[in-house]
């Protein structure tokens, strides 16, 4: 029953993508993109001598999270031949002339014939998905094929399918996997609750990407100077009760200025961002040579500059919390940031409670408590002991990309002798 019901969920879900496709533009860009999958595939690899490697993502931010891998895997391995695919419009776009992977590809719809067919033209050695990827039929395909399967920087709750009475079918997945790198403690509990025990504790690898991002960072002239002399709050994907929040405290403090990247970037959503901060803003887009002296805050109006950002300021807000779910706080964290963010929806993001635990963030509920709460963190001069607790938390979670390449160098080394 259970697959069968799997079966029909794949089946609706390719039945969307074409309507959806018919008006919108990033289904259909996934419909397009599936389009000569096979075909493509097949042309580049034809005559391919090397080993293979597949690394698969469901969108942008699992691939930020396995990017230090593929990095690492072929700093290791310049042998093997590396796959890359997603299966978000939202990852490939932007990726698609990533310089680490040889070749680049949506994944195919998972069903038992493209499955099948996707596996006999790629002929993986061995297979690597990212966070929450589990499909039925391409991990039942690489098994067939004796690909060696692993899950990377996984992270199970209790709450999931996989640990219901009904979640039987999707138990079997799992079964498929022959190795989980997880996250933490409690991932690998529920694992070896369901008598899984190739697990391996190796935390999260997105903490090896933030740091690189922070070691390698070069800054803006133009970001320093507007920051020159004054705090600097940084609005990380900010949504409208994020800025309302954030709004009283700007308006309140002469010394405070800010630069804000809204999650939505559309000419509405930026309108509304203008219309609460109700102080001297301007968008990026529309800076001349100087920015103007009276301006308090800059709107980020393009995507991809976050985590740059950070470098600049001296506490971040994170957006989503009120909301559709808590932004990334690494990228804060990394940089030694002071954090606070919505007090609603922040608990399924581990790296958020623990930070919360060690004191190195804080949660504020709407209106002016934010407000309130860094007045009073400024008055007993508390933020700079919240830096150091961020730095201290990111420096102790680094080396999970390490710890995944000392397990698989082994495996390698058997593939090459086999």
């Amino acid at each position: 029953m259970g697959k069968l019901v799997y079966q029909l969920g794949i089946f609706l879900l390719k039945t969307f993508l074409h309507t959806h496709a018919l008006f919108n533009q990033k289904s259909k860009l996934s419909v397009q993109g599936r389009k000569n999958l096979f075909s493509e595939l097949e042309t580049t690899l034809n005559g391919n001598k090397r080993p293979l490697v597949w690394f698969h993502c469901a969108s942008l931010g699992e691939f930020e999270q396995g990017r230090p891998l593929i990095e690492a895997f072929k700093a290791n391995f310049p042998e093997y031949f590396i796959l890359l695919t997603f299966f978000s419009p939202s990852g490939y776009e932007v990726k698609k002339s990533y310089e680490h992977a040889d070749y680049i590809s949506y994944m195919p719809l998972d069903s038992s014939g493209n499955a099948k067919r996707f596996v006999k033209i790629a002929e993986p050695k061995m297979a690597f998905f990212i966070k929450y990827e589990f499909w039925y039929f391409h991990l039942k395909a690489l098994s067939a094929i004796n690909c060696w399967i692993f899950s990377v920087s996984a992270i199970f709750r209790s709450e999931q399918v996989f640990f219901k009475p009904y979640g039987k079918f999707y138990r079997s997945l799992l079964k498929e996997i022959d190795h989980f790198f997880v996250q933490n403690e409690s991932s690998e509990a529920l694992l070896k609750g369901l008598h899984i025990y190739n697990v391996s504790i190796t935390g999260d690898t997105r903490f090896d990407r933030v740091n690189e991002i922070v070691q390698t960072i070069q800054p803006n002239q133009k970001f320093l100077k507007f920051a020159d002399g004054h705090q600097l709050l940084i609005g990380g994907s900010t949504w409208e009760p994020d800025i309302k929040a954030i709004a009283p405290f700007l308006q309140q403090h002469e010394n405070w200025k800010a630069i804000i990247a809204p999650h939505d970037i559309s000419e509405q959503n930026l309108k509304i961002h203008e219309s609460q901060l109700k102080i001297k803003t301007i968008r990026l887009s529309k800076i001349p040579n100087e920015i103007p002296a009276d301006v308090k805050v800059i709107l980020i109006d393009n995507i991809g500059m976050l985590s740059q950002l950070y470098q600049y300021g001296t506490v971040a807000f994170i957006g989503g919390a009120f909301g559709a779910g808590l932004h990334n706080t690494l990228e804060a964290a990394c940089f030694g940031l002071p954090i606070f963010f919505g007090n609603k929806n922040y608990q399924k993001f581990q790296e958020a409670r623990q930070l919360l635990k060690i004191g190195a963030a804080h949660t504020v509920s709407e209106g002016n408590d934010f407000n309130l709460q860094l007045e009073s963190q400024l008055q007993e001069k508390k933020l700079s002991l919240m830096s150091e607790k961020a730095r201290i938390f990111v420096n102790a979670n680094l080396g999970a990309t390490d710890k995944i390449i000392q397990h698989v160098t082994p495996l390698v080394h058997q593939i090459e002798k086999s």
